[in-house]
């Protein structure tokens, strides 16, 4: 392929709503030595989340505070930062963490915990009122997952209303900040309710004990949170780690056409 072509094949895929499977294809990534230590680490075989080159880490309250400028030379290259809750809780330490990454030069993204006990706009709107556009450098994130352990909301809608009120909240948020949101997700919430559906957004999925591709059916993803036991400079006890699924180079590229 000429060089001309290979550049208009990588600008279509990057509009195109870049997938895992759209970064995997421009370019492979050499195995690494692990770039943070894991106090649980799991036998992820050949397909180890250190064979990517990009790694981040997402945060909320009970991180504490976090040093960022010790964060980035440590090889944190994105943020994930908690903003809000359903339709009135905020995390209290939002402000200070996206201000904290914007300062470092992390590229960052706010995430809200979606509630199935509250309308999508009701929460729609509370994250917009929380939340400034300047703190979104990434695509927003929403935060899907079954809560059974919730002290005031543990509904379990069917699928199909699922779908509809999450699609009714990703709209507003895409909408407002002009960027089309992540999804987070875990195991049994994808299985449940996401099978099959919303092809054309980035997925940052949850996997601690196998590769994504074993578990999540058919799913693309752009995300891939590896561990919750993580250690990582800057950040006080253990920690969530993910990697973005592309090279370092893609990682610039999807960067700089998001964050316009």
């Amino acid at each position: 392929m000429s060089r001309i072509l290979l550049a208009l094949a990588t600008t279509a895929l990057l509009l195109s709503g870049c997938t895992s499977a759209s970064f995997d294809l421009m370019e492979t990534t050499a195995i690494r030595k692990p770039k943070f230590q894991d106090l649980d680490p799991q036998d992820f075989g050949s397909n180890h989340p250190d064979r990517h080159q990009v790694h981040g880490i997402d945060v909320s309250k009970w991180n504490g505070n976090v040093d960022w400028q010790t964060a980035k030379r440590s090889g944190v290259s994105f943020a994930f930062i908690k903003a809000t809750e359903g339709k009135d809780m905020i995390d209290p330490a939002f402000e200070a963490s996206w201000k904290g990454a914007s300062t470092a030069g992390i590229p960052h993204a706010p995430y809200h915990f979606y509630y199935f006990c509250s309308t999508p706009d009701e929460q729609a709107d509370w994250f917009i009122q929380n939340v400034p556009k300047r703190a979104s450098l990434l695509p927003p994130v929403i935060d899907v997952e079954w809560n059974p352990a919730s002290p005031t909301c543990r509904t379990r809608p069917d699928p199909e209303t699922v779908r509809k009120v999450m699609q009714r909240f990703m709209d507003r948020l895409e909408a407002h900040y002009g960027k089309k949101p992540i999804i987070y997700t875990s195991v049994d919430f994808h299985r449940d309710n996401l099978v099959g559906h919303f092809q054309n957004y980035h997925f940052w999925v949850r996997s601690v004990a196998a590769h994504p591709q074993k578990i999540y059916d058919s799913r693309r993803w752009s995300f891939w949170q590896y561990t919750s036991t993580g250690v990582v400079p800057g950040v006080p006890g253990k920690t969530d780690i993910n990697v973005f699924s592309g090279s370092e180079k893609n990682w610039h590229a999807w960067v700089a056409s998001v964050s316009k």
